[in-house]
């Protein structure tokens, strides 16, 4: 049986960070599912076809990567996707509580559905999304926190919502 893990996430932008846990789940998984989960209620920086144009963009020379959206539960996509395991990230103990709080939700409501939590590698540990969409706001160079070659703000030329 193929092992799929589903990567959830909002990836607004999509940063080194996540880069690295991908790269990790690659080592664990025959196919890592990077999920973009769409929440109207939710104001982002960029649109979830451009998140989506981007994170397909790095992995385009990768097929054992996948890159979807949806819009329902994480548990009903990853059943979509066939995934066993959700893979979540943590940077520090914060993320940690939150994540463990997190797979006692989805245990409950998807009890076949297993979590990993991948320990973010030091030199990303302090990237996250916000921290991206906070220098950019201020007009700081953002380019060492992504996956080489990507430029945010090709993806910024995007339609605003």
């Amino acid at each position: 049986m193929e092992k799929i893990g589903i990567f959830p996430g909002s990836f607004d932008p999509f940063t080194r960070g996540h880069e690295a846990i991908v790269k990790e789940a690659l080592n664990l998984f025959d196919r890592v599912v990077i999920a973009i989960g769409y929440n109207p209620a939710k104001r982002g920086l960029l649109l979830i076809e451009a998140r989506k144009e981007l994170i397909e963009r790095v992995y385009q020379n990768e097929p054992r990567v996948e890159v979807t959206t949806y819009t329902t539960l994480t548990g009903d996509e990853a059943k979509r996707v066939g995934a066993q395991t959700m893979i979540r990230s943590v940077r520090n103990s914060a993320d940690f509580e939150y994540e463990r709080t997190l797979e006692r939700a989805n245990k409950y409501v998807y009890p076949e559905l297993s979590t990993i939590l991948l320990l973010a590698p030091a030199d990303v540990e302090h990237i996250s999304s916000s921290l991206v969409r906070e220098l950019h706001a201020f007009g700081h160079d953002t380019k060492g926190l992504l996956p080489e070659g990507i430029a945010l703000e090709e993806y910024l030329t995007h339609e605003k919502r």
